[in-house]
């Protein structure tokens, strides 16, 4: 499974931790990332990570350009929703993309937690049941 990671600045060290207590699940799937995202989490975990331009400076455009290429089947975006910085990505066209194109989305470490339990059973290959081969 191809699975981007976003973080915003007050939840980079939580998706760090988050990707450490995981990363034998993480490894076995491709992962992309923000730019400063990804770096921490790949110096932390030694996971490849594909790196794309900062939150702020157009990589979150860039993985929603995947998502509606159907090319991201997993997106964990840790956000601040109480203290937003000006400059860090609005997420709401990639929550919407994640609805039309049906791609599991986990906005917290709750969710994500579940979401990547159920990746470790098998339960998120629905895409070979919706478009079988």
């Amino acid at each position: 499974m191809n699975i981007a990671l976003i973080a915003h600045d007050a939840k980079k060290e939580l998706m760090t931790q988050f990707c450490i207590a995981y990363c034998g699940t993480l490894s076995k799937h491709s992962i992309c990332a923000t730019a400063t995202t990804g770096k921490m989490v790949g110096e932390a975990t030694g996971l490849s990570i594909t790196c794309f331009m900062g939150g702020s400076d157009g990589g979150e455009e860039q993985i929603a350009a995947r998502i509606a290429c159907n090319e991201i089947d997993l997106l964990l975006v840790f956000r601040d929703p109480l203290n937003p910085k000006p400059g860090e990505p609005n997420e709401v066209n990639l929550l919407r993309l994640c609805d039309v194109h049906n791609v599991p989305v986990a906005t917290n470490i709750a969710t994500a937690e579940a979401l990547i339990h159920a990746l470790e059973r098998g339960d998120l290959d629905w895409r070979d049941i919706v478009n079988p081969k």
